[in-house]
């Protein structure tokens, strides 16, 4: 495609590809499709309705929704009426909703779910800013106002408008370097600020990607989980758009077990923390085995692995091993990827660190986990794997026009292309404070090449703690290794400016349970049993396996075991998992400070 502006992008693939199906949505436990030309019928219906209420070109149009066909059908219509759109996670607080109505000046806003709708009603009695909501699922109850309507009453009225013309106009007057959309940061360290991403960086990055990623075809199947207000599900929903694959959105990610086996993706993003949680349960199947089935669980994998790691750095695979590797697919393999559906060609996976023993798991079993690296503000990807000749435990190598140097004094990650954002909405003090003199993207993150060319991700630099005795301490990296066991579900680690490392430690509720009647552990109440001598010595045992790798000084001396998980809604979390830790240490303060007391 010559023309790369989106907009022309969608209507090119609506053009070509017509009654092919596009869009798959649960409705009553039950897929439904939706054509391309239904899909294109509605952007259209949809671009002509905002006209009509009066939005104008560049104008912020939020987002505040689950994943939903409608969800990008009004991102592609706020697009072609020329407007932004700007997107809110599904389980934002209301305070961080209100914020970035106000800092985005948003007038109109599409919701989803009650949930969205509660929050945004109660947002317009105490501001006058919105004049139209939009409710998605027709399930809600909403009041009878003029400035609230169902999504198909909008796009009706979109479709009796005559404001085609106008439309066309405002297309012709599109620039690659107008505003795409606003995506708010998860604000780890403060309040959000809104990333200005265009249509310069999407295309930028759908060129970029078709070089690293050729073997996409229409054929395939994307299973949209992962919120779409997140930079990485959205622009890799957008690029699939670009290559005509076919979607199934799953609007709760809580149910992606259940219905993986049914749709059967060939690709789909995900974080880390859904491999890890994969892994866990395997390897708890594994402690639950025999001895027979153990050796030819290791036998299978072995297998696996050698062959895999011959197909990656394209050596010779010896009949001897092609025969191993048949016999490890028949009575192991196969049976590992159908967790994963079975057709799964690769996963885009960023966002956190990634074990190395994980992602060469799932490569031995035939599931190769695309691991990258980038942020909100590189339009996601800066760096991805190659499909062979990539090192495991880093996050692959820079796209191509995307130029990465580390800092010769700080270690940072800088990043240079034109994937990288125009700046922070209405904040030019952050804006100029993110970059260096000659226009590189600071990141935060540091990292080194190795000698391959391949970025390795050493540490979060904004995150480092020092501990009373002068220690470096990466938390992240021991949160990883924790949260890897199968008893936990979540770890915060304490230590800066302390003598030593603590914890804090969310169980996994499943397999302590589990544990408690295996072992015959009465209780009435979960913080009892939390209480309860066998469990604080089940996770010390626990917690001192999963950090026997670490230096001394790096080691847990004391833990905490909490019963509450850390949410989202309750500002304790982003939606990608990583920890708002000043949020979580004020809460906790009086339960930290007690494993220091001595």
């Amino acid at each position: 495609m010559k023309n790369m502006h989106l907009v022309r992008v969608f209507e090119e693939q609506v053009r070509k590809y017509g009654a092919r199906n596009f869009m798959n949505y649960l409705d009553g436990g039950k897929w439904v499709e939706l054509s391309w030309a239904q899909a294109g019928e509605k952007v259209h219906a949809l671009a002509g309705a905002l006209v009509e209420l009066g939005v104008a070109e560049q104008e912020n149009i939020g987002i505040f929704s689950q994943n939903r066909p409608e969800w990008t059908i009004a991102d592609l219509g706020t697009q072609r009426a020329g407007a932004v759109s700007a997107t809110i996670y599904p389980n934002e607080s209301s305070r961080h909703v209100e914020y970035i109505i106000n800092d985005a000046e948003i007038r109109t806003i599409f919701v989803g779910d009650q949930e969205q709708y509660d929050i945004i009603i109660d947002i317009m009695a105490r501001s006058p800013r919105i004049i139209k909501v939009i409710v998605f699922n027709e399930r809600v109850k909403i009041e009878k106002s003029e400035k609230i309507v169902y999504f198909s009453d909008f796009l009706e009225a979109g479709r009796r408008s005559s404001h085609e013309k106008e439309i066309q106009e405002r297309m012709a007057r599109m620039s690659m370097d107008d505003l795409m959309t606003l995506i708010y940061t998860s604000g780890t360290t403060g309040e959000p600020k809104g990333v200005m991403l265009t249509f310069s960086n999407m295309a930028f990055q759908a060129r970029a990607h078709d070089l690293r990623l050729p073997d996409l075809t229409e054929d395939d199947v994307s299973l949209c989980y992962l919120p779409l207000s997140h930079v990485l599900e959205r622009m890799w929903t957008l690029y699939c758009m670009h290559r005509g694959l076919r979607f199934f959105y799953l609007d709760d990610p809580s149910k992606i077990v259940d219905y993986i086996q049914e749709v059967k993706p060939t690709v789909m993003c995900i974080v880390p923390r859904f491999a890890e949680k994969i892994y866990a349960v395997i390897h708890k199947r594994l402690e639950e085995a025999s001895s027979i089935e153990k050796k030819i669980f290791a036998f299978s994998i072995k297998s696996g692995r050698d062959y895999h790691l011959r197909i990656k750095d394209e050596r010779f695979v010896s009949p001897l091993l092609s025969l191993r590797y048949r016999i490890a697919e028949s009575v192991v393999l196969r049976k590992m990827r159908m967790l994963t559906g079975g057709r799964i060609k690769f996963m885009p996976c960023a966002g956190a660190p990634l074990a190395q023993e994980v992602e060469e798991f799932f490569y031995s079993i035939g599931v190769f986990i695309l691991h990258g690296y980038g942020l909100t503000e590189s339009s996601a990807t800066a760096t991805c794997h190659e499909f062979r000749h990539f090192k495991f435990g880093t996050v692959g190598k820079p796209l191509s026009g995307v130029e990465i140097r580390i800092d010769d004094e700080s270690g940072e990650i800088l990043v240079r292309g034109g994937n990288i954002m125009k700046g922070y909405y209405r904040k030019p003090a952050e804006t100029a404070d993110a970059f260096t003199d000659d226009g590189f993207l600071k990141t935060g993150d540091g990292g080194i090449f190795d000698e391959n060319g391949e970025l390795r991700i050493t540490d979060r630099i904004k995150e480092i703690m020092k501990t009373s005795g002068g220690k470096y301490i990466a938390p992240q990296n021991i949160e990883g290794a924790l949260n890897r066991d199968r008893f936990i579900e979540q770890s915060v680690v304490c230590g800066d400016g302390r003598k030593y490392v603590s914890a804090l430690i969310v169980p996994d509720y499943s397999a302590l349970r589990e544990f408690a009647r295996e072992n015959k552990i009465e209780y009435t109440e979960l913080k009892d049993l939390l209480a309860r001598k066998e469990i604080v010595d089940l996770y010390a045992a626990r917690i001192e396996h999963c950090t026997a790798l670490f230096a001394r000084f790096e080691k847990i001396k004391k833990f905490s075991l909490i019963p509450d998980p850390l949410t989202v809604e309750n500002g304790e979390i982003t939606v990608t998992q990583r920890i708002r830790r000043k949020v979580v240490e004020d809460k906790y303060r009086d339960i930290i400070d007690a494993m220091y007391a001595d």
